[in-house]
């Protein structure tokens, strides 16, 4: 049956043309709603990889033209997204895989002793690495309760242990699951109020709104490439440098060390970015987020913002309109949040109908438990709990929007879910 749209939809802006180099390649025919997990390469990033390709050598170990030129874009890629963030003079730039790399890597900096505090609700990558001993809280009922509880929970920790010993605190800025954005600034207020640091998974926030640690006053943060545009292997660990230059390298090889002697130990560690990026570096990786950090930078965020809150608007409400059809929530339904909505289809298996979307529509989004698996089934009781319904799937359904979504593609999507109810 024809899915019914509320007739009050805000209406999508225009973008200023300055967005154009952030077109996102796709194929033709194939509706990709599957940002939060990889995002489509937008064409600033291509561009600039092809363009750099055949200069392609050795980064920090070469003398001719190429390598030179290979480690001045390398440098100037650690700077421009250092800028894009807000990076502070004394911060690092460490390039990682993703988001999960570096935040183990910022795990293994760790001083002893230190605790470390999460929220229940967090990606796996931000729950897995932390040591034993770390402190996880139960996920708020709302932004405020998170501030509450983590305030009351340092409060309890510093009564309770060694006052000089590090304590850092692991947040999201919004959630993979149900998009919801967190108040990270208030958390770190707290965070700091009790002599703790805090780290920033920034993976599903930076695509969608600007982040800056500086106005967050975060002390560490982490982001994904192939979660920016720029899908070529390259994820960031921007953050204080007393931690990071005092630890061991995080990959032990070249580029980590400034001396090596003849004995096994004999060894002289790097300081700055290079201890932690042993090897020969992902260069095409760094260029290629450069290349949308700068894109981003030069756009005007307020715009597409506006977009993508729109599109978000008419998906939400037309999910609310199919009775069949029931959205996953951590705090209310007027919270903020960005492009991502999850859902399960009552009397349905979440894998089958994203495999029905797949095969039937050409319409692709995630089904699981999003890498989130203790928030995810918490969510998912709780939306049996709210409704009453007792055919509410074990597993859900993601659809999440970015730059190349368009109004078409979310009315398919509905469309195809009226389908089956």
């Amino acid at each position: 049956m024809p899915v019914t749209l509320v007739p009050s939809l805000p209406t999508l802006p225009t973008v200023a043309p300055a967005s154009v180099p952030l077109d996102v390649l796709g194929v033709p025919g194939e509706i990709n709603l599957d940002y939060a997990a990889t995002a489509p390469c937008a064409r600033a990033a291509a561009d600039a990889v092809s363009e750099l390709l055949p200069w392609y050598a050795s980064v920090h170990r070469g003398a001719g033209a190429l390598s030179r030129r290979c480690t001045l874009a390398y440098e100037q890629a650690r700077q421009t997204v250092g800028d894009f963030f807000g990076v502070r003079a004394d911060d690092h730039v460490i390039f990682t895989r993703n988001t999960t790399d570096a935040l183990n890597l910022l795990a293994r900096s760790l001083p002893a002793g230190t605790t470390v505090v999460t929220f229940a609700g967090e990606h796996h990558a931000n729950l897995l690495p932390w040591p034993r001993g770390s402190v996880r809280l139960p996920v708020p009922a709302d932004p405020a309760g998170a501030v509450r509880d983590l305030a009351a929970a340092l409060t309890e920790l510093r009564r309770g242990s060694n006052p000089a010993l590090p304590v850092l605190v692991a947040v999201t800025g919004a959630s993979n699951v149900t998009g919801e954005r967190w108040p990270v600034a208030e958390l770190a207020r707290v965070a700091h109020r009790h002599g703790a640091r805090i780290v920033l998974d920034a993976a599903q926030l930076a695509p969608h709104a600007p982040v800056d640690l500086l106005a967050l006053d975060v002390d560490y943060l982490a982001v994904s490439g192939h979660k920016l545009y720029a899908p070529f292997g390259a994820g960031v660990l921007i953050g204080r440098a007393d931690w990071l230059d005092a630890a061991p390298p995080y990959l032990a090889g070249g580029g980590a060390t400034s001396h090596v002697g003849p004995a096994t130990h004999d060894v002289t560690w790097a300081s700055g970015p290079a201890r932690h990026e042993g090897g020969t570096p992902n260069l095409l990786g760094a260029v290629a987020l450069a290349a949308v950090c700068a894109a981003l930078g030069a756009a005007d965020r307020v715009a597409l913002a506006a977009r993508e809150q729109a599109l978000l608007a008419r998906l939400r409400t037309g999910i609310e309109a199919l009775p069949h059809v029931v959205e996953l929530r951590t705090f209310g339904p007027d919270a903020p949040r960005v492009g991502i909505v999850s859902f399960v289809v009552a009397g349905w298996d979440s894998a089958d109908v994203a495999a029905r979307l797949a095969t039937a529509h050409r319409i692709g989004v995630r089904d699981g438990l999003f890498c989130a698996h203790p928030l995810a089934r918490r969510l998912l009781a709780e939306a049996a709990g709210r409704t009453g319904r007792r055919d509410l799937p074990p597993t859900a359904l993601r659809a999440s929007i970015g730059l190349g979504s368009t109004v078409e593609q979310v009315d398919l999507l509905l469309a195809a879910l009226a389908e089956l109810g």
